[in-house]
């Protein structure tokens, strides 16, 4: 057996350390992260003075307000959406980043929102679909129909249909299923679509928005077709289109969603931006895109939960110290910070092999996505639990930001179900 190479000892390699007697560090925000480059510093610096300024102040105004006062002309929601346009962050404007740096910046990014808040992160998501999906398909025509600052939503769950209208080429799908009629069919007549049905309450800024990125089953006249479907762009303005009630709901309150009812609406077939040739990898697409922005939202956000806890544990007093002090305090705050980390260092890497490599994978955007609403409910409980009888006021944020999480895991596809799909993803078919 050959034995290892030996190496000159050098200064540089065994010290003498520097380090204090004894050696302490103490972390910044965003943990064990290496040092950023002075780009996505400042992008970090530019989306955290957002969250903390515009964000958190304004999500905890929304948070009280009933889903029609969220949406009236003098809610608040409207001074966040003109100070986020003013930003100038957009798929067009990211898409200037090389893959590498972008794949760096955008998780940071939304880490920040997340943090700032779940659900007005959500609905600035829900808005770049549209123009991203764009963007994707090579449709770059219809951004100067309907301009990447409009309120944009992603249209693609039903009343009958959730977590499944994710799952086109049927892997989550029991063998004795029958899935159905869909509930919104877009029939292709000659170089028309013309659309009839409607998607679910879940459609996140149905209430609000101008522009709708559509995913249906498609009709070319044999009956509709949930497997090759059909994505296209839906001005929200056109005759036919219209909306239910906002809902009302346990969590991420600040985030209108509601129900998009189509009668007969038609639009030139130069909407589509995907036909049922292409439905599939265009659902696999915004799957990726999506939870890989899950992943980066709801780490944010259980890092919020984590430094609020982090924070009382030192000023709240309990048998005459403060709790940081008790033995069981400390494990919590550690196994806390631990789930973080992971969740930060999981989804940072996701999104780094995402955009670097020809066809993403989609079971590690999903195993983002799971792992950071997982972190976040986890995390938030814990805190809750941390702050006792002040964890259940709305003087603390602690419990709005567990109801905001516990919705996290079942938009952009119930964790349970991305579970199996995932597994699926993983197989390897030529070893069965």
């Amino acid at each position: 057996m050959a034995s290892a190479p030996t190496v000159e000892p050098t200064e540089a390699l065994i010290g003498p350390l520097s380090w204090p007697v004894k050696p302490k560090v103490k972390l910044g925000m965003t943990g064990a992260e290496a040092d950023l480059t002075d780009t996505e510093q400042a992008f970090q610096d530019m989306a955290h003075g957002f969250a903390a300024t515009v964000m958190r102040p304004i999500g905890e105004k929304l948070d009280r307000l009933t889903p029609e006062q969220v949406i009236a002309p003098d809610s608040p929601y409207w001074e966040f959406r003109e100070k986020y346009l003013a930003l100038d962050i957009n798929p067009v404007t990211l898409s200037e980043l090389p893959p590498a740096d972008l794949g760096k910046i955008l998780p940071i990014i939304m880490e920040e929102f997340g943090w700032g808040d779940g659900g007005l992160s959500v609905t600035i998501g829900a808005c770049q679909l549209p123009p991203l999906l764009t963007l994707m398909f090579g449709k770059q025509y219809l951004l100067e129909r309907y301009p990447v600052d409009l309120i944009g939503c992603w249209a693609i769950t039903e009343p009958d249909h959730g977590s499944d209208a994710l799952d086109p080429s049927k892997q989550i799908f029991h063998a004795q299923g029958n899935y159905g009629r869909p509930n919104c069919v877009a029939k292709l007549v000659g170089d028309k679509v013309i659309l009839n049905g409607q998607k679910s309450a879940w459609v996140s800024n149905g209430p609000i928005a101008e522009v709708c990125v559509l995913y249906s089953a498609a009709d070319r006249g044999n009956g509709p077709d949930p497997e090759n479907g059909v994505v296209m762009i839906v001005p929200m303005n056109t005759n036919g289109v219209s909306r239910g009630k906002s809902i009302d709901k346990l969590g991420q309150r600040p985030l209108p969603q509601g129900e998009i009812f189509f009668d007969n609406v038609e639009l030139s077939a130069d909407h589509i931006i995907a036909g049922p040739e292409e439905f599939q990898r265009a659902v696999y697409a915004v799957h990726c895109e999506a939870n890989g922005q899950m992943g980066a939202i709801w780490t944010g956000s259980a890092r919020a939960a984590f430094e609020i806890a982090w924070k009382y544990a030192h000023d709240r007093k309990q048998g005459g110290v403060p709790i940081y002090r008790h033995q069981a305090v400390a494990q919590k705050l550690f196994h806390m910070y631990r789930k973080v980390e992971a969740s930060r260092a999981l989804t940072r890497r996701v999104a780094l092999f995402n955009f670097t490599q020809p066809v993403p994978a989609l079971q590690s955007a999903m195993a983002a996505k799971v792992t950071a609403t997982q972190t976040a409910f986890e995390v938030a409980s814990d805190a809750l639990q941390m702050l006792g009888g002040n964890g259940n006021t709305r003087e603390y944020p602690i419990e709005k930001i567990l109801r905001d999480a516990r919705a996290s895991m079942i938009e952009d596809g119930c964790n349970d179900i991305l579970a199996i799909k995932g597994g699926f993803q993983m197989m390897d078919p030529d070893l069965l």
